[in-house]
This record gives C-alpha cells, structure tokens and sequence, in this order.
C-alpha cells in the first residue's frame, strides 16, 4: 500500500543516483493513500526529468495515478491498471466517493419526483452526514485536476492540446459510473484506447524476463518472510518495511 513513509524510502534508495538519466520506476501496489501518492510524483518528478513505469502486473488506484504521471507506462498483456475515484473510510468501511454524489442525487430527483419518498430516504442520508456530499465532490475533483495536470505536463506533452488530453483521460480513470468497480482491470488494450502511451513489455524479451524474474523474486521474499514492503534501487541500496518496523 501506498504510505506517506515511502517518501523515506524514496529519499534513501535514489540517492546517489544519477538523476540526469532518468528513471525506471517498476511499481506492483493495490493502491493506497492520494496524498502519498502526490507526494511521491512530486518528489520523483522534482529530480528526473524522464520517467517511465513498468507494471510486472498491476498498479492500482494511487499506482494508476502515478503510472499517469510518467511518460510512458510499460505493460505486458497480463498487467493492469484501474479506476482513480477516490475512495472514503465511513464508519470503518470504504466508500466510492462516485457512489456518495450518485446516491445523493438520485435521493434529491427521487424526492423532488415523489415527495413522500423523502421519508424513506432521511434516516439514510441523516447517517451520512451534511458535509459527506461535499467532501466526496471535492475529493474527485480534487484527484481527476491533478492527474489531468500531471498528464498535460508529462505524457502528453507532445500532443497538440496537452491541457484536453489530460483531462479527457484522466475524466477516463476517474468515471466511476463508467467502470463500475473500483477493483476494474484496465488491460493494455484499454489503456491504450485511452490515449495512455504504452509500450508492450513483450516487445523487448530480454526486459520482460528481468522485470518477471524481480517480481517473482520480490514476491517470494515477502511470502516468505515478515517483510511486507520492499523499495530497492540500483544503487544497491534498499528499504525494508517489515511487521516490526522500516529498515535501509
């Protein structure tokens, strides 16, 4: 999962690097928290000015928005990417923030339809809360304007309207009413079809080899020990998150 604390992972295997030739980020996450992941884009972006993503086979939610911001994401036909709606905690369970403004709106046409309905429908929305609408609003737009801005400004530089593009493909990754769950595949076909640039990691043998041979690699080691998250880079360095604590 995507934590604030991978930014002290971040810090501590890139350094030494050479950041002038850019960087290959390979990133397998169900997806975490939006906050961290800007803070890693923002980050990372601040010392390469290259970047490209290889998903060995999913990078979801939070791993989607950051996938975004690179220059092009390398996939192969088993790999995925998903939705970008923000989800929320209510009440110790997580929430779409999609669902929250739909089912408001369809209280507000269901009542304004039928005025007795309204009763039905206040103990449900008194639950929720009056700023809960809000706040799931804000939240999705707040998550589509970012990755719109950082698609404008990194992949789709090169388009003839950056700015368009951005938005049309990240309003893709965040229609929720569109993909319907959160946990949606979105393949390399899909991505692709967005507009998304993607390079097909079967098209260089020698890389997909490498990038399945770490990945299974790294997942060995997690199932075979307390290590639950890994960040490791070519420096030799590397940041261990274990039951116990983080290590470098």
């Amino acid at each position: 999962m995507i934590t604030a604390e991978d930014l002290n992972g971040l810090m501590a295997t890139i350094k030494g690097m050479d950041w002038a030739n850019g960087l290959t980020l390979l990133l397998h996450t169900p997806g975490g928290v939006t906050m961290a992941a800007q803070t890693m884009v923002e980050y990372l972006r601040s010392k390469f000015d290259d970047i490209e993503v290889i998903v060995p086979t999913f990078a979801m939610s939070a791993g989607t928005m950051i996938s975004l911001a690179a220059d092009r994401i390398v996939m192969g036909n088993h790999s995925q990417l998903g939705p970008i709606d923000p989800q929320l905690a209510i009440n110790g369970r997580q929430f779409s923030a999609k669902s929250i403004v739909d089912q408001f709106k369809k209280a507000h046409d269901e009542i304004l339809a039928n005025p007795v309905a309204a009763h039905v429908w206040a103990p449900i929305l008194a639950s929720q809360g009056p700023s809960l609408l809000q706040y799931a609003e804000d939240q999705l737009a707040f998550s589509e304007q970012m990755v719109s801005e950082w698609l404008a400004k990194y992949m789709m530089a090169r388009a003839v309207d950056p700015a368009a593009e951005g938005k049309r493909i990240a309003a893709f990754f965040n229609d929720a009413s569109n993909h319907k769950s959160h946990d949606k595949r979105i393949g390399i076909e899909e991505a692709t079809a967005s507009g998304v640039v993607v390079e097909k990691l079967e098209d260089d043998q020698a890389l997909q080899e490498a990038v399945l041979t770490l990945y299974h690699v790294v997942t060995i080691l997690i199932e075979q020990s307390a290590i639950t998250k890994v960040i490791s880079s070519t420096t030799g360095q590397s940041w261990l998150k274990s039951w116990t604590g983080s290590q470098t």
